[in-house]
């Protein structure tokens, strides 16, 4: 099955092991090996709209932070970035308390706080659960993979193409995915748009600081994932 032209060497390497929701099972050599699934091809195109409906209510949201933002005069990404990267070579031992790890963590509490304050969802929006099954999937991935590129060795390294930097993408683009579900949430609950804009603001404030301490994770190319140029 290794030698099967389908499969995409190395795909699995930088995923989310989101598989339900993958667009590209059909050209998993894991997934294969894990499931037999003869409408994998089908199921790909349909998590492929899924994910692009997302991607734009992800770029209206994060439209909306900004003028939000700039009204109340908040910068959600005013960290000094080189205070938290000095003795960057104790990074193993302080990835946990790293201003990132911090904010990821503060997240995914949030998170939790949030579905337990509130009140039981319809059982039949599909929007809802849809957002909500995104926001759960990457709630505590965030941190995982962030602190695993803060621990890394290769992080200050002159490759174009470093595993750090890999790690780092899959974790931007779990905030990017995560802001354009809790955008849908924001839509959804009118009468709890303040404390999900805390949220919102808090993904938001972790995606520019992660721009800025890993700038060249956004053009990591991924196999099968990122078209290689």
């Amino acid at each position: 099955m290794a030698q099967d032209p389908r499969y995409i060497s190395g795909i699995y390497n930088y995923c989310d092991r989101c598989c339900e929701r993958c667009a590209f099972t059909s050209r998993c050599l894991t997934y294969a090996m894990d499931r037999d699934d003869a409408d994998s091809d089908a199921r790909d195109l349909s998590n492929k709209a899924f994910w692009e409906k997302l991607q734009s209510v992800f770029e209206m949201t994060v439209e909306m932070l900004q003028e939000l933002t700039e009204e109340e005069g908040v910068d959600p990404g005013a960290v000094d970035v080189m205070s938290a990267t000095d003795d960057f070579h104790r990074r193993r031992e302080r990835s946990k308390d790293h201003v990132l790890s911090l904010y990821a963590r503060d997240y995914s509490e949030m998170v939790e706080d949030w579905f337990e304050s509130g009140d039981e969802s319809p059982v039949d929006a599909l929007e809802i659960k849809d957002a909500t099954e995104v926001i759960r999937w990457y709630q505590h991935q965030i941190y995982v993979k962030l602190a695993r590129a803060l621990a890394g060795e290769d992080q200050m390294s002159d490759d174009l193409q470093s595993d750090s930097d890999g790690s780092v993408l899959v974790a931007l683009l779990a905030v990017d995915r995560s802001i354009g579900a809790w955008g849908e949430l924001y839509r959804l609950f009118p009468d709890r748009v303040a404390s999900v804009l805390d949220i919102l603001v808090c993904l938001d404030r972790i995606r520019k600081i992660t721009e800025r301490f890993f700038p060249r994770a956004r053009t990591f190319k991924r196999p099968g994932f990122d078209e290689l140029n």
